[in-house]
């Protein structure tokens, strides 16, 4: 990847870092640390790969994006102000009463929503049957899904895993945000889904292991979803919990917490030097 393309996307990322903390310490609640592994995956989705219109939310032929784990919506708002589908300044607006930016993603109200996420499980089977319905249509769009390693403990998970593989689903890509921890502690520890690699293997997908950080890798892990044919992709992206904030990296407690002023004030200071 050209030298400039990178540093633009991590100046992307790093914003998104920081209108998901702007968003989840103005609303005083919220999920910073699994909204901050992934800013690297969506700001390289919605700044490089996807096909999408933000004049046009509703364009037919657009790339799909489902957050499957709904709870880290403050990294989708974020993305999505930073891509023009709404002011920048709203996602301060959180979770307050007359805003339309809740905690989980509202398709009906939020532009640039494709799905409404938030029961665990759920996400990745509309995506399923998004990309079902493109092949059922013979549209060339794309599904790409985020999803949470402890949300990989549910069973629907592996339902939908079943049925993309059996529909040769190879216009859906599933990025699994593997940062290890959920909100009772260590994946490993609570319910281990692991290992990913063979589980989804044998599931008839197509699996692509990446650090989810590193935007060589992300670049070449699309690439090839886009190029495989005959089966779904699953990126498995080994993350960092709170990534880009040092006080909450890999910190369970900052899985569902929002930061008080003073250590509000650290983040933005770190993630603005970052920028800098």
């Amino acid at each position: 990847m050209e030298q400039s393309k990178k540093q633009f996307l991590e100046k992307k990322a790093n914003d998104i870092r920081i209108g998901i903390i702007e968003g989840v310490y103005n609303a005083g609640c919220g999920h910073p640390g699994g909204s901050l592994s992934i800013a690297d995956i969506m700001a390289y989705l919605y700044f490089e790969k996807m096909n999408i219109d933000e004049k046009n939310p509703k364009w037919d032929k657009r790339d799909r994006f489902v957050l499957s784990k709904g709870h880290t919506a403050p990294a989708l708002y974020a993305t999505l102000a930073e891509r023009g589908f709404f002011p920048v300044e709203e996602l301060k607006t959180l979770r307050k009463t007359e805003s339309r930016l809740q905690g989980h993603p509202d398709m009906k109200g939020v532009p640039g929503v494709d799905m409404s996420t938030g029961s665990l499980g759920l996400g990745i089977s509309a995506a399923c049957g998004m990309a079902l319905s493109a092949k059922i249509s013979g549209d060339s769009y794309r599904v790409y899904t985020v999803v949470g390693d402890g949300e990989s403990e549910e069973g629907q998970v592996w339902e939908a895993a079943m049925f993309a593989a059996h529909y040769k689903l190879d216009n859906l890509c599933m990025l699994l945000d593997w940062n290890g921890l959920q909100i009772d502690g260590p994946i490993t520890e609570v319910m281990n889904p692991t290992p990913y690699d063979e589980k989804f293997k044998a599931f008839g997908w197509n699996v692509i292991m990446i650090d989810g950080h590193n935007f060589d890798e992300i670049e070449s892990a699309l690439n090839a979803a886009e190029a495989c044919k005959g089966k779904p992709t699953a990126v498995i992206c080994r993350t960092v919990k709170g990534k880009g904030v040092s006080y909450m990296e890999n910190a369970v407690e900052w899985h569902g917490a929002a930061p008080k002023e003073e250590q509000y004030k650290i983040a933005i200071e770190e993630l603005t030097r970052a920028n800098a």
